[in-house]
């Protein structure tokens, strides 16, 4: 295929513009480009058949399964991206008086309060545009709090198979992280939690169903453990998918929690976002949610800057909103009832693919997973095959990959999520594609090493691509 710059061709375009009817006023010479943009020179049909035919090359959930473990790539209802692109939301612009986007605040402000009801948490900031930066949110609340009661405490905990981004929140808010070790069952080592949660432990950050896919059945231990040192615990929202429904953070003793809009509640993000964070908490840390927060009286909503201990903003202007706009499309259209099935669809479909791959890999943690779990390719080192040729040789057969090597705490992981959207059709695909890779393992090694064979782009040397890092196109 080729690139967009070799199709280019000198005075060739896509575009039409009417003759300037204004004032001509050129930017001063110090601010101008030197040389002309080096930019292609492709016509309409061209630039559309080139992107149209590279969207084909790649992956995507519309294309095929992605069973990516702890990203909850479900499909996302088109009727999504209806709403999403009406005008009246596709258009708007920040700066623009609340008088004139009210139907966009009364959006928002809804999303917040079923947010607040699914967790059952009174107060919530829909600012927050990555689970991640929800993350930083949270822990930043509860570096406020901490300085408002005079309480200089230091530290968070982070279970051991925690994802990557918590200790990175932890030293962004101005914490340092201790790890806490799992025990032999893959959940939090409360003996080992009851012994480093002091008084200069700030709190637990903790996910739940945790980053293997089990539920943490001591979690109201937990927390209390926590709560009884005078600490907060914070819930890492990435494996929402699972609990929808059934329980309630708020229930467990949970102080904040974030939610990824952009995962749970469909509008997959792959390549990178856009992603929406928000971020519920409870009574006593509502004065320190960032500003505005969006209220209404009177019939008329509004930008609400009146939070007295606020941590300020942590995003421009208000959050990725047509990702607020599409998390809410999926809310009224699923209801209640259907949150419910979502979970109970999701739990179903994970452990009928784990517990039908156990015997091929293996399972670590044995027993249920919750929404998603965590196989080993271990035992396929024997035979000279390591996790990441299994993930190499899925895309011949025109799959993503689960994730590879995470958790940590499992040595070759593969952590596989197939969400609550995909057929017993497609998972039974599935296992009987990873059932006859691993029998390429015994029969045809070699197979497994030098794949993928099909695809654009064959397997890279990853050390060199590194090393010798090229994002530019050149001649």
């Amino acid at each position: 295929m080729e690139l967009i710059f070799e199709l280019s061709r000198p005075g060739r375009k896509g575009y039409s513009l009417p003759a300037l009817d204004v004032p001509e006023v050129k930017i001063k010479e110090e601010f101008r480009r030197k040389t002309p943009a080096p930019l292609p020179e492709v016509s309409e049909p061209q630039i559309m058949r080139h992107f149209v035919n590279l969207s084909s090359l790649n992956h995507h959930v519309d294309k095929n399964f992605y069973p990516l473990g702890s990203c909850t790539m479900k499909y996302n209802p088109k009727i999504n991206e209806e709403t999403a692109r009406q005008p009246g939301f596709m258009h708007l612009h920040p700066l623009q008086p609340e008088g004139t986007v009210q139907g966009a605040l009364q959006l928002m402000y809804e999303l917040g309060e079923y947010l607040k009801k699914i967790v059952n948490l009174p107060g919530v900031t829909l600012q927050p545009a990555a689970g991640a930066q929800g993350e930083f949110t949270a822990i930043s609340i509860f570096k406020e709090y901490f300085k408002k009661q005079n309480d200089p405490r230091a530290y968070i905990l982070i279970p051991d198979s925690a994802h990557g981004t918590n200790p990175a929140s932890v030293n962004f808010s101005g914490f340092k992280p201790i790890t806490l070790p799992s025990n032999d069952q893959g959940l939090v080592d409360v003996g080992k939690l009851q012994e480093l949660m002091t008084n200069e432990v700030a709190g637990l950050m903790l996910t739940n169903p945790n980053t293997l896919g089990l539920f943490e059945k001591s979690v109201t231990e937990i927390t209390g453990i926590v709560h009884d040192k005078g600490g907060l615990v914070y819930l890492d929202g990435a494996n929402l998918n699972a609990l929808l429904g059934i329980t309630r953070p708020g229930d467990l003793g949970f102080d904040a929690i974030h939610f990824n809009l952009h995962k749970t509640f469909s509008t997959p993000h792959g390549g990178g976002g856009p992603g929406s964070g928000p971020v519920a908490v409870t009574e006593n840390l509502r004065n320190f949610l960032p500003v505005p927060v969006i209220n209404h009286k009177d019939g008329n909503y509004f930008f609400d800057y009146n939070v007295p201990d606020t941590i300020g903003k942590v995003q421009n202007y208000y959050g990725n909103f047509l990702v607020m706009v599409r998390a809410y499309t999926f809310l009224r259209m699923i209801g209640e009832q259907g949150l419910k099935q979502i979970s109970k669809s999701a739990i179903l479909n994970a452990n009928y693919i784990i517990q039908s791959l156990k015997d091929d890999y293996t399972l670590r943690y044995p027993g249920y997973c919750m929404h998603e779990g965590v196989l080993s390719g271990k035992k396929l080192r024997d035979k000279g095959i390591k996790t990441l040729d299994v993930a190499k040789r899925l895309l011949d057969f025109g799959l993503h990959a689960p994730t590879v090597y995470f958790p940590l705490i499992v040595s070759e992981a593969l952590m596989i999520e197939p969400t609550d959207s995909e057929s017993k059709e497609t998972l039974d695909m599935f296992i009987n594609v990873m059932k006859q890779i691993r029998k390429e393992v015994d029969d045809d090694p070699e197979l497994l090493k030098s794949a993928p064979h099909n695809t654009p782009v064959r397997r890279l040397d990853e050390v060199k691509a590194i090393k010798e890092l090229r994002l530019k196109w050149t001649k």
